[in-house]
């Protein structure tokens, strides 16, 4: 049974490699950036796709619980990287899907 420090710490790394994955494309199409930035981009999804393996919950179930920490990691890559702060709603919305997630991934057998 994974504690939710553990739970969460996969999660956030999972929405890391997520985001990165999808960011570095972005540059590319939308700044123009080196088509060379695809290549790290591809790793990083390919590492997304093999942490998603490591959770210890039905496929379905583990996606439903990882959009909770997508969204907050998401809030913070928009507040850290882009450089936009966060509202209220943000924060709010952000604690509501981490209860989400915990709710969903902690349930009992």
């Amino acid at each position: 049974m994974f504690s939710l420090a553990k739970l969460s710490t996969l999660f956030f790394i999972t929405a890391v490699a997520e985001i990165v994955g999808c960011y570095l494309p972005w540059l590319v199409l939308k700044q123009g950036k080196t088509p060379w930035l695809l290549l790290p981009a591809a790793a990083s999804l390919a590492l997304f796709a093999w942490l998603l393996t490591l959770h210890p919950t039905a496929a379905g179930r583990t996606y439903a619980a990882y959009g909770g920490m997508y969204i907050a990691v998401a809030l913070l890559w928009l507040r850290f990287v882009d450089g936009v702060a966060l509202t209220r709603w943000d924060v709010t919305g952000a604690a509501i899907a981490l209860v989400g997630m915990g709710i969903i991934a902690l349930q009992p057998n």
